[in-house]
């Protein structure tokens, strides 16, 4: 395989929907995957729909992802520049080529003149297409005199360059993942390559161009541009690069939980779970939520988004990035679309928390405490962390699972006041204070081998004893091992624990 180079060209048109970053990372990992070279690209010839702030987040985006550009927007590098609308003098060059190989023609129709066409066909039941069939009628260099076109150019008409598709031919095209694809040229337009109005070209004039000079070897896109494989596939051949023009794959695209339609910010909106990297605020000030501000890793965010679409073979479901680059191939991507499960982001988020070291996760939880006015002891938070990120999913999850070991409960739950604080519980309750009072090793198993050994001598019931003190401790009946628990907060703030809740709740009459 000749060195590979694929790109990522995403239009700053909005933020970058989760969908987006998906086909980011196929293109870096297949890049890492054969030692090649990942390009970011930015498709800017949109000036209708170019959004302020729309690049910078689609850099942050891939930045927080892990997602390592090695040539384009950011590094540079041989081809630059890489952004299209720096690169606008290189395209009529190439469009005027196609003109005089008689590949494509100026056109001069007007918008409204289109409009026209366009409900004169809705009238009859039928759909407008600026193809074979109707070009031979309508203002453009095919019928117009030489001198008629050379005049309207001369004295400023606005025209376009339109691409001759070839009539009633059958184009073979082979795309990696979906196979052979045939297409017959008659069901397809002239499509619009060069505006003159904003002397810019179309998508497809600059994607192909770009990807000509750039020497892209694969071109990973999603499976919306299916339908515009064979115009690109014509496109290489009236330029005569067909010899070198990249090999294709178009990814399925990922759909809503319900699996019916296409992942949509409006089911995210719906259903509660992010649809973007990073949170965004539009122009209008409207604001889309985030993964990384929703607290999940982007370790765990990337690992799912991975598994939407490609099968790694085997039954691992938890990559490092590392990994997934070793693993990549596009063979093994599939060719339906991939529902996304909001349950399944947190479950992998879930198991990145349990892996990752403790000192890191307390670093993120020190913020939280801060802001709760809270000064806590690092190695003393990294011990809380550890005991309760079983629990967690994520690290916003902490305070509700440890708030406990920094603040007393101010209150206890009724449903297990009801369930343990009744009897004689309150009274063995006392007498297990004062034998923890005399205790000097307050570390978890001799402690716990100790009040084991007191309660199965007094034939105490030991689930009754240990819920009234977790009770005490805690203020409901959670939390992590109990002696790790009574040894972390020390004998005095045990015992002032214990006091306040045999001061404070009544027993029970049942």
């Amino acid at each position: 395989m000749e060195k590979v180079r694929v790109r990522f060209a995403p239009s700053p048109t909005g933020p970058l929907h989760i969908g987006g970053v998906r086909t980011a990372l196929y293109n870096y990992l297949f890049a890492r995957r054969h030692g090649g070279t990942f390009i970011l690209r930015i498709e800017d010839t949109d000036s209708q729909r170019y959004v302020a702030g729309a690049e910078k987040y689609i850099t942050d985006s891939l930045a927080w992802c892990g997602i390592e550009v090695d040539e384009g927007v950011g590094p540079g590098g041989p081809h630059a520049p890489y952004r299209q609308s720096e690169r606008k003098e290189i395209y009529l060059k190439y469009a005027l080529q196609l003109v005089e190989a008689g590949h494509a023609y100026y056109a001069f129709d007007t918008p409204e003149s289109l409009d026209e066409l366009r409900a004169e066909a809705e009238s009859r039941g039928e759909a407008f297409a600026y193809n074979h069939a109707v070009r031979g009628g309508l203002e453009n260099s095919l019928n117009l005199p030489e001198a008629e076109v050379k005049e309207r150019m001369e004295r400023g008409d606005q025209w376009v360059i339109r691409f001759r598709t070839p009539e009633n031919e059958e184009v073979v095209m082979n795309d990696i993942i979906r196979g052979e694809v045939r297409v017959n040229t008659s069901t397809l337009d002239d499509k619009v390559l060069y505006k003159s109005a904003d002397s810019l070209p179309t998508y497809h004039l600059a994607n192909i161009v770009d990807d000509h000079l750039m020497e892209i070897t694969h071109v990973i896109r999603g499976e919306e541009w299916l339908p515009s494989l064979p115009l690109h596939f014509l496109l290489y051949r009236a330029f005569g690069w067909s010899e070198s023009q990249p090999l294709f794959a178009h990814l399925p695209l990922l759909l809503k939980p319900t699996g019916q339609g296409k992942l949509s910010k409006r089911d995210g909106d719906k259903m509660g779970f992010p649809v973007f990297p990073l949170e965004w605020t539009s122009p209008t000030g409207e604001v889309s939520r985030g993964y990384r501000e929703d607290g999940y890793f982007p370790e765990a965010f990337i690992n799912m988004l991975a598994l939407l679409g490609w099968n790694p073979g085997t039954e691992q479901e938890i990559f490092s990035m590392g990994e997934l680059c070793d693993a990549f191939s596009l063979e093994r991507v599939g060719k339906s679309g991939a529902r996304f499960s909001p349950d399944k982001a947190k479950w992998f988020n879930a198991q990145y928390m349990h892996i990752k070291p403790d000192a890191e996760l307390a670093a993120l939880f020190m913020p939280v405490l801060r802001e709760k006015g809270i000064t806590a002891d690092a190695a003393r938070v990294e011990k809380i962390v550890g005991m309760v990120k079983p629990r967690a999913t994520f690290v916003g999850d902490f305070w509700e699972l440890s708030s406990f070991f920094f603040e007393a409960p101010a209150e206890y739950d009724p449903k297990t006041v009801q369930k343990f604080w009744k009897g004689d519980n309150p009274s063995r309750l006392r007498e297990l204070r004062e034998l923890l009072a005399g205790e000097a090793d307050f570390s978890p198993p001799p402690l716990h081998d100790k009040v084991a050994a007191w309660i199965t001598e007094k034939q105490y019931p030991m689930g009754q004893v240990m819920n009234c003190l977790r009770l005490s401790l805690v203020g409901a009946s959670k939390g992590p091992d109990l002696f790790e628990i009574v040894s972390l907060l020390g004998r005095d703030e045990t015992l002032a624990r214990i006091d306040r809740a045999l001061a404070t709740l009544a027993v029970s009459d049942q």
